[in-house]
């Protein structure tokens, strides 16, 4: 939505004050189509031969993603530390063979079944069930624990940018490109040097469109929704840090209901449930151990 709303003004404010300062639009809009050919085919076509086929598929999805925005909200973070609160509490009560059977098959498991939302997030569940196993294997050394799920946290995030950085190298590249689609309207107005300065004027003019619109689409379209992207990945990382300092600090011997106050701690401020909130979700989440054994 709010994406709509700044391309709209973008959009308003700059053909807005164009005309208003008395410009012709039709200069514009008859070197518009060859102008964009020249542009958008360069831009698209580079961005192919820079990227992997694997990138660029990301890449059209991170700018569903930015428009989309974060997805995780209060009612997801609080989902997910109840859901940690059932797994510790499940571990510490029945040890190891009581946890397999939820860590092993996740989409069958009692647990994780109470919250869908979070359990289609594969590689966040694959994340947390891959260091609780960790655990009933021994694997128990916090600092090593904290180690390794750091590395974990940081190539997945390195990877999850990927398109990101795609989609930022292509805004980069889009004011030079405008300058070689300019360059040909030059080159095609020089051919053209016998014409009345009327014309020679409309032709140079439709020229530096070509400048216009590389400059336009980098700093008003692609970079804007490149940072954007950059700052739902961000956003959506968040829950990873959230599930290392949980696991992390019930490694450490910690209460798990203190180890879950810890992890609430390092939630977004903006979606970060209070401790009552989150106290009224363990209470829940306490019935729902108890369905669980029964």
């Amino acid at each position: 939505m709010i994406n709509g709303i700044g391309l709209l003004i973008i959009m308003g404010c700059v053909f807005g004050s164009f005309i208003i300062s008395g410009g012709k639009m039709d200069i514009v809009l008859h070197a518009l189509p060859h102008e964009m050919m020249a542009i958008g085919g360069a831009a698209v076509g580079a961005f192919l031969v820079a990227n992997s086929m694997h990138t660029v598929k990301l890449a059209g999805k991170g700018l569903g993603r930015s428009f989309k925005g974060p997805r995780w909200t209060t009612e997801l973070y609080r989902d997910l530390l109840s859901m940690l609160f059932i797994l510790f509490t499940t571990f510490k009560k029945k040890g190891a063979t009581g946890i397999e059977p939820h860590i092993d098959n996740p989409e069958e498991s009692a647990i994780f079944s109470r919250y869908p939302k979070i359990l289609a997030d594969h590689h966040l569940i694959e994340f947390v069930c891959d260091y609780v196993r960790m655990m009933t294997v021994s694997f128990d050394d916090p600092n090593q624990l904290a180690e390794a799920m750091e590395a974990d946290i940081e190539r997945h995030h390195h990877e999850e940018m990927a398109p990101q950085h795609a989609l930022q190298s292509m805004a980069d590249g889009l004011p030079a490109i405008g300058i070689v689609a300019a360059v040909l309207g030059v080159i095609k107005t020089m051919a053209s040097i016998d014409q009345p300065t009327e014309i020679l004027g409309a032709m140079i003019g439709g020229a530096l469109v070509g400048t216009f619109l590389g400059v336009l689409l980098s700093y008003c379209l692609v970079g804007p929704l490149a940072s954007k992207l950059a700052e739902v990945i961000e956003e959506d990382s968040k829950p990873y840090t959230i599930v290392k300092a949980a696991i992390v600090a019930y490694a450490q011997g910690v209460p798990i209901q203190v180890a879950t106050e810890i992890a609430r701690r390092l939630t977004p401020s903006a979606h970060a449930p209070s401790f009552q909130q989150l106290e009224t979700a363990l209470d829940e989440a306490k019935n729902d151990i108890n369905a669980i054994a029964a």
